[in-house]
């Protein structure tokens, strides 16, 4: 790719793959195999798959991602933007809408029922999963003392869930190392 892409052009290819978007940014391989790489020639299959590697190894949505290496790779920074802007553009417009008609459709008696009636069914799904996990999880003591450990800092010391999740993996190392090292003796 030797000529500079119009950012337009750019905004406007990914407005079109976001569109098309429906089902998950895993579709976005395929759409961008036909419109990027065949159609426009701005990337190589080769870098279309870097580009997913180097998507699902960070954080953030695959599509949004790779999309935003497209744009780099085409017209560094503005590249990025004008990608970002494309792919994001049908989104954010479409969840705007639903949030309209959702909005409409909770002050309705009738949907007000129906949202009820699943609040309760997604109390019940929360507990079956609770309650699999439990069956596969608490195992022994160590998995006790995990699991003492994360109902205590988190119902009354008020730690962060995210600092109960590292000390938890952090402790759960630390033992699986020692029994490695016990075995070993």
């Amino acid at each position: 790719m030797s000529e500079k892409v119009a950012l337009k052009d750019i905004y406007f290819e990914f407005l079109l793959l976001g569109i098309q978007l429906l089902g998950g940014g895993y579709v976005i391989v395929p759409l961008m195999q036909k419109s990027i790489i065949e159609k426009r020639h701005w990337i190589t299959s080769e870098e279309l798959t870097n580009f997913y590697a180097l998507s699902q190894s960070i954080p953030g949505i695959i599509a949004v991602n790779i999309s935003a290496f497209t744009g780099y790779k085409l017209r560094k920074k503005s590249g990025t933007l004008a990608a970002l802007l494309g792919i994001i553009t049908s989104p954010v417009i479409t969840i705007i809408i639903i949030a309209c008609i959702v909005d409409k459709l909770l002050q309705i008696s009738y949907i007000q029922s129906v949202f009820w009636g699943v609040r309760i069914a997604v109390i019940i799904l929360i507990y079956l999963s609770i309650k699999e996990m439990w069956l596969s999880s608490i195992k022994d003591i160590t998995s006790w003392i995990i699991f003492t450990f994360a109902c205590i800092a988190s119902f009354f010391l008020k730690i962060s869930p995210v600092v109960i999740i590292i000390l938890s993996v952090m402790f759960g190392v630390l033992v699986k190392y020692i029994q490695k090292r016990k075995n070993k003796c």
